[in-house]
């Protein structure tokens, strides 16, 4: 794909645990920029968020990383980060987005005479639909972060279900403004899977098997994890976030 831009995808989640639809986005998101003929997709980077986000029924990162490496064993692409998990404090996704940009750059110019890669890889956010209905809740976002996320970087956006994404783009003026730094790509089989449920079955003693890698499977039980009682943690607990940026603010 030579005169292609070179692009590296980064997707931020809680991966609780990581799910075929998580690893399907990074395919179906290398197609479809792949197919605007710009750019030439050169990795993708999964980081688990950090213990202190304080979501419930998170479980431990240490186990979320080691879900998401058994899940990607057959990517030749697609790599997992532990740098956000192991901070001390939960970080924002653009400080996270920053880091990798900057690591990704001094990679390049440290080994300029890979004949794979002409120039310095852009980097971009890959997210569901249902993250994009994350900038509209009150004090989880800064404006400027979702400047930088979107207008520095950009978003690789995969519809899901009945959400849409660009009507979140169209009620939005920051959004809008950065509307060709946003690429939407369409989900034709649809897939429904969501960790929520994922967890729902497993505390209930339920299959999922076809819904997870069977090697995730197994490190489920073999650690007893998504339990009644680790459904608990965190429940009364305000998200990071929003204490973070009441603190700023």
């Amino acid at each position: 794909m030579a005169g292609r831009i070179p692009l590296v995808l980064l997707a931020c989640g809680s991966f609780n645990p990581i799910t075929h639809q998580n690893m399907r986005l990074f395919e179906l998101a290398r197609d479809h920029m792949h197919q605007t003929g710009l750019y030439h997709v050169v990795g993708g980077i999964v980081s688990p968020v950090g213990d202190d986000y304080g979501k419930r029924g998170l479980v431990a990162s240490k186990h979320r990383l080691a879900m998401a490496r058994l899940a990607l064993q057959s990517s030749d692409w697609v790599s997992v980060d532990d740098w956000e998990s192991k901070l001390e404090d939960w970080t924002e996704t653009v400080v996270t987005m920053r880091y990798h940009y900057n690591r990704i750059a001094a990679q390049y110019h440290s080994s300029k005479d890979l004949p794979t890669v002409s120039e310095v890889p852009e980097l971009k956010l890959l997210c569901g639909a249902d993250f994009m209905d994350t900038f509209k809740v009150p004090g989880l976002w800064r404006d400027d972060h979702v400047e930088e996320v979107v207008g520095r970087f950009g978003l690789v956006c995969v519809s899901r279900g009945s959400l849409q994404p660009d009507r979140a783009i169209h009620e939005s003026d920051l959004l809008s403004r950065h509307r060709q730094s946003i690429f939407l790509v369409r989900e034709w089989v649809h897939n429904e899977i969501s960790a929520t449920e994922v967890r729902r079955a497993l505390r209930r003693g339920q299959s999922v098997k076809y819904l997870l890698p069977d090697s995730v499977i197994d490190y489920i039980r073999e650690h007893n994890l998504y339990t009644q009682d680790s459904e608990m943690k965190n429940k009364d607990v305000k998200l990071r976030p929003l204490t973070k940026q009441t603190i700023q603010d």
